[in-house]
């Protein structure tokens, strides 16, 4: 189903120029994020929102992150009607919306990209692309055996690009898959996945790509790894399989470049990979995790309530494991929750207001405690 490959979309970027494919001109950005906001899209029982705004209206929109400084925000989108075959990376300045234009697109469109996020200095993005292995997109196989699958694929690097969407650096070169780059709000170091050692773990470095440092090491998929606001920990999602059975099938899987998403866990960890422990135990997909701005609440998608798969809802949780709060009530998919530098504003994907079609876009809630 969509919402399965859409969350193995959110991985990584590529390039390109500033200018939308369109060729149309770009709206100037509103005074406030939530200029001509409003309180119909919140669900009965949202009580974290005090208001909505929605940014896209068309496609599969998500990891969307902001700049450091709240002005902008990087995200993938697949919307066939800006010009795209396949996830592709686009800007948008705080306050715009994209129901009748195009954002610009800061990735080559060649290849399939995921995973964008800032730089501290706001210029310029990292992102991962299979741009140098083809220039068509790969591609992207859903089921193995009646079961939902992700492809890692070997092609994917981490690049850095400007805001006119030149690549100014490489930063793996690796064999292999290397992607799902995030940056610490320190802006010091950068977490990301890679299968150079054989298995999907966690890695570190610095913003040049130097000092790589290996994080985590039990077998199974580990990634979108988020820091805390202070750079001291690490949340991730991971499938850790136990007995023979899970052990092989996720190592043949593995061989063939894919995972199974169905049944992930979030784990947290120091920075430096020290202390890692198991933070839910609920089954079915726990993911997308990212911290509540105070550092002591984690904020996620997951369909653990769910019988049939559906829906995916938004949930927060202690980082010692209490205190579990659903947080969105919808029926289909609300996920990549991420909040503004400042606390005051949540980012985050849904399939609310859609009229009906499988689009999936981007929302900006006024978050209350």
């Amino acid at each position: 189903m969509r919402i399965f490959y859409f969350v193995l979309l959110g991985i990584l970027l590529t390039n390109c120029k500033g200018d939308p494919k369109t060729g149309e001109t770009q709206q100037a950005p509103s005074e406030s994020p939530m200029a001509n906001a409003s309180d119909t899209l919140i669900y009965p029982g949202e009580k974290h929102f005090s208001s909505i705004r929605q940014i896209t209206f068309g496609g599969d929109n998500a990891e969307a992150y902001w700049s450091f400084d709240d002005s902008k925000v990087i995200f993938q989108s697949n919307y066939d009607a800006w010009g795209v075959n396949c996830d592709q990376m686009f800007l948008m300045n705080v306050g715009e919306t994209f129901s009748d234009k195009a954002p610009p697109m800061l990735s080559t469109g060649m290849g399939r990209t995921t995973c964008g996020y800032f730089l501290p200095d706001n210029q310029h993005i990292v992102y991962a692309s299979t741009h140098l292995r083809d220039e068509a997109c790969p591609e992207v196989p859903l089921r193995e055996n009646g079961n939902y699958v992700w492809p890692v694929y070997d092609s994917f690097d981490i690049f850095v690009a400007d805001l006119e969407g030149n690549i100014t650096a490489q930063l793996t070169d690796e064999p292999g898959y290397d992607a799902e780059a995030t940056v610490s709000p320190q802006g010091d170091k950068i977490v990301f996945t890679s299968d150079r050692s054989g298995d999907l773990e966690l890695y570190t470095m610095n913003l040049d790509g130097s000092g790589v440092k290996q994080i985590t090491d039990e077998l199974g998929y580990d990634g979108g790894a988020f820091f805390s606001p202070d750079g001291t920990q690490i949340i991730f999602r991971s499938s850790r399989p136990k007995t023979d059975a899970e052990i092989a099938e996720y190592k043949g899987l593995l061989e063939r470049g894919l995972v199974q998403p169905t049944n992930m866990e979030l784990f947290i960890c120091n920075a430096d990979g020290s202390e890692l422990r198991q933070l839910t135990y609920l089954g079915n997909a726990n993911w997308s995790p990212f911290f509540h701005p105070d550092g002591d609440k984690i904020l996620f998608s997951s369909n653990f309530e769910a019988e049939g798969g559906f829906p995916f809802n938004l949930y927060m949780i202690n980082t010692d494991g209490t205190g579990i709060e659903r947080v969105t009530h919808g029926k289909t998919f609300d996920a990549f929750p991420v909040f503004s530098n400042d606390g005051k504003h949540l980012i985050f994907s849904s399939n609310r207001n859609n009229g009906g079609t499988r689009d999936t876009n981007l929302f900006i809630a006024e978050w209350q405690d």
